[in-house]
């Protein structure tokens, strides 16, 4: 080749999705400038597998320097930073990636919470759905929401709408809701796959078998809360099962904490 490239190994949480929607935009910032400017052209690896054989195709276990260890969805890549300046000491208390990659999934919790009035006629079907989905069901409990609570699960777009937090307030700390701390490989991704959009008439016409179809009837009263990233899922087992878990396997709650 007549140029050199820069081969970096990154590590981060969601990291695929995530480097992709940057890299995604990046792409439209270059190409809407002019023809005329000459600018680096980018590629990533698409998947685990791809990742593992260009890993060791360019860097060797000494060149894998890595920070504070975070936890993914779909691989357990975290940030990876690669330098020429890093000395030896750090160099060889570096983790193995390698390891990391040919490691298999991570078990992870996420938390669903079936909100009032659903679980106590859908909690037969929900635990069948969980078990054929590879669920382990670690954490159970029954409790009424309080509204700093209730508003606490709401997304950040949603809290910036005092009506819609006044329904969706009214609604959680209406009754008794059952509170689940599940556990699985890509755990957190997998439950959202179950529920479907917020919204039970889009999850309708999306897939009838999705719970929000299923189990809603508006934005409001769709039936479920998940966990909707990994970062969150740490927070919502910290707030629902402050006692701990009992999970045999899994790192410790504060051990997770991004």
């Amino acid at each position: 080749m007549s140029s050199p490239v820069l081969v970096c190994a990154l590590r981060g949480i969601d990291a695929f999705r995530a480097l992709g929607a940057a890299l995604q935009g990046w792409t439209r910032g270059r190409d809407s400038l002019s023809t005329g400017h000459s600018l680096p052209q980018a590629l990533m690896a698409l998947t685990p597998e791809v990742t593992f054989r260009q890993a060791i195709l360019f860097f060797t276990e000494a060149d894998l320097v890595t920070g504070k260890e975070h936890f993914c969805e779909h691989t357990k890549l975290t940030q990876i930073c690669f330098s020429p300046l890093v000395g030896e000491s750090w160099r060889c208390r570096a983790e193995s990636l390698f390891s990391f990659l040919q490691a298999g999934a991570q078990l992870l919790c996420t938390v669903l919470l079936i909100k009032p009035g659903v679980w106590g006629r859908g909690l037969p079907g929900i635990l069948r759905d969980l078990h054929l989905e590879k669920f382990c069901v670690v954490g159970m409990k029954h409790l009424e929401l309080g509204a700093a609570a209730a508003a606490s699960l709401l997304p950040c777009e949603l809290q910036q709408d005092p009506a819609a937090v006044e329904a969706h307030c009214a609604y959680l700390t209406s009754g008794t809701a059952l509170v689940l701390c599940l556990q699985r490989p890509n755990a957190v991704k997998k439950l959202m796959d179950l529920l479907g959009p917020e919204d039970p008439q889009l999850a309708q016409a999306l897939d009838p078998c999705l719970w929000r179809a299923q189990y809603g009837t508006s934005t409001v009263q769709n039936g479920f809360y998940g966990s909707r990233s990994y970062a969150r899922a740490v927070q919502d087992v910290k707030l629902f099962f402050p006692e701990g878990l009992c999970c045999a396997q899994g790192q410790p709650v504060q051990e997770q904490e991004v």
